[in-house]
């Protein structure tokens, strides 16, 4: 597989730099998969609370996905950060929140 398109639009110099960007993506995505169930466990939700709901497996999916989102969006700058990779992960995370509606934060 050619990386060079990816490295072009990413900026990315190096091949090196670009195995720290998916080592710092792979352990974000781990790390927040790990860290979320006790970040479910603080506010109570277990998927036995939505057994008896229509559609409530998908509700906790959907609540579980609502709660970990942003626990990964921040993972991925303290990992970027601990990787060297920091203002890789900030201008990413920027790109992300001006679509979000928080465009008038970042001029």
């Amino acid at each position: 597989m050619n990386f060079d398109k990816l490295k072009k639009k990413w900026g990315i110099k190096s091949n090196f730099q670009l195995v720290l960007i998916f080592i710092v993506f792979g352990i974000t995505g781990s790390a927040s998969v790990v860290l979320g169930k006790p970040l479910l466990s603080f506010f109570n939700i277990n998927e036995e609370l939505f057994l008896n709901i229509y559609l409530g497996k998908y509700i906790f999916l959907f609540i579980k996905i609502i709660l970990i989102f942003p626990l990964y969006q921040v993972l991925l700058l303290i990992f970027g950060a601990l990787f060297f990779q920091f203002s890789f992960f900030w201008n990413i995370e920027k790109q992300f929140l001006k679509k979000i509606g928080f465009k008038r934060f970042f001029k």
